[in-house]
C-alpha cells in the first residue's frame, strides 16, 4: 500500500480502528464507544488534512499510483469499446490509449495518457510519457472522430513526452505541434480532462478542447516542480518551493481561467474511492457535453478559440 507522509496520521487511525474491530470479534466485548470515538478523530483529521493541502502535497496526490488511469474510466464509466492501435507510420505506443465507445448511450472517442501500477506496467507504458507516435496515434483518431461527427473525450495524465533521443529524431515537438493545430480546428465537441499529472506540452496535446476540466487534486503545468527548481537554483531538492511558485493546481487554475471546473474527489483522493471518483467524473463531462453539443461546427471551432485567447492578462501601453 503506498502512502504519502501526511496520510500516515491518518491510517494509523484507520489500522487501530480496524485493531479493535477484530478484538471486538475474536473476545466478544463491546468496544463500540471507543471505535465510535476514533471514526470521529479520524474524520476530523481527515477533513482538516485535505482541506488544507499544499501545492506540493496536491502534486504527491495527482502522482498517487491508486489514481483512477485512463483504462479504469473506460472499465466503469463506457459500454462497447474498441481500442484502436498505431500511427500507421512508425508503431503502436502503448503510453496512450484510444478507442471509440459508448457513454450514457451516446457515442465517444476516449483517448487519455495510461500509466502502470507497478514497476512492470509502467515499463511497458514508459510510465505515461508518451512517443512522438502515441500523438499520431491520438490525431489519427480523433480526425476519424471527425469525420464521423463523434465528440472527444481526453483524459490528460503525464509527466510530459518522453524526452528521449529517439523521440526527438522522430519529431517529438512537431508531433505535439501538430495535435495543437489539428485539435483547433475539429469541428465535433471536445472535452478534456485532467485526472494526475498534466505535464507540459506532453499534455497539452491532449488539451485544445472547448472544455478543460481538472480533478480536485491534480496539477497542470508548463514543467515539472523538480524540473523548475533544477532550473532556477539548479538544485531539484527545491521542488516544493517550485510547487508553490508555478500556480498549477486545480484551485489557481481556474481563477486564471485557464479551466472551466474542478471536479471533486472523494475525501482522501480519488485514490480513495476511484469507482466513485469516476463516476462523478463522468456526470461532470456529460454535463458539459449536453452544453456545447448544439453548437454548429463554425460555433465549436470559434468557442475553442476564444476560450484560448481569453487566458490570461496584458495590459497595453503608449
Amino acid at each position: 500500500m503506498f502512502i504519502l507522509e501526511f496520510e500516515k496520521p491518518i491510517i494509523a487511525l484507520r489500522n487501530k480502528i480496524e485493531e479493535l474491530r477484530r478484538l471486538q470479534e475474536e473476545e466478544q466485548i463491546s468496544l463500540v464507544d471507543e471505535i465510535r470515538k476514533l471514526e470521529q478523530k479520524t474524520n476530523k483529521l481527515e477533513k482538516s488534512t485535505y482541506s488544507k493541502l499544499d501545492s506540493w502535497q496536491k502534486s504527491q496526490l495527482a502522482r498517487h499510483p491508486g489514481r483512477p488511469y485512463t483504462l479504469d474510466f473506460i472499465e466503469h464509466c463506457t459500454q462497447g469499446f474498441i481500442e484502436l492501435h498505431g500511427d500507421r507510420a512508425f508503431r503502436d505506443d502503448p503510453a496512450i490509449i484510444g478507442g471509440f465507445c459508448k457513454i450514457d448511450g451516446k457515442s465517444f472517442l476516449v483517448v487519455g495518457h495510461q500509466k502502470g501500477r507497478n514497476t512492470a506496467e509502467n515499463v511497458k507504458r514508459n510510465f505515461g510519457m508518451p512517443h512522438p507516435e502515441g500523438y499520431r496515434k491520438a490525431l489519427r483518431l480523433m480526425r476519424m472522430a471527425n469525420k464521423f461527427q463523434i465528440p472527444i473525450l481526453t483524459l490528460i495524465d503525464t509527466p510530459g513526452a518522453y524526452p528521449g533521443i529517439g523521440a526527438e529524431e522522430r519529431g517529438q515537438s512537431e508531433a505535439i505541434a501538430v495535435n495543437l493545430r489539428e485539435m483547433a480546428g475539429l469541428t465535433v465537441p471536445i472535452i478534456s480532462v485532467v485526472v494526475g499529472e498534466g505535464g507540459s506540452g506532453g499534455a497539452l496535446a491532449l488539451g485544445v478542447a472547448n472544455r478543460v476540466l481538472m480533478f480536485e487534486h491534480s496539477m497542470y503545468s508548463v514543467i515539472s516542480p523538480e524540473g523548475c527548481a533544477g532550473i532556477l537554483w539548479g538544485d531539484g531538492s527545491k521542488a516544493q518551493d517550485a510547487a508553490k511558485a508555478l500556480k498549477y493546481t486545480a484551485q489557481d487554475l481556474i481563477k486564471f481561467n485557464v479551466i472551466d471546473q474542478v471536479i471533486p474527489e472523494p475525501r482522501g483522493g480519488a485514490h480513495a474511492a476511484p469507482k466513485e471518483a469516476l463516476l462523478t467524473l463522468k456526470q461532470i463531462v456529460m454535463e458539459h457535453y449536453r452544453e456545447i453539443s448544439s453548437l454548429s461546427p463554425e460555433a465549436l471551432i470559434e468557442d475553442r478559440y476564444q476560450k484560448f485567447r481569453k487566458i490570461g492578462e496584458f495590459a497595453e501601453a503608449i
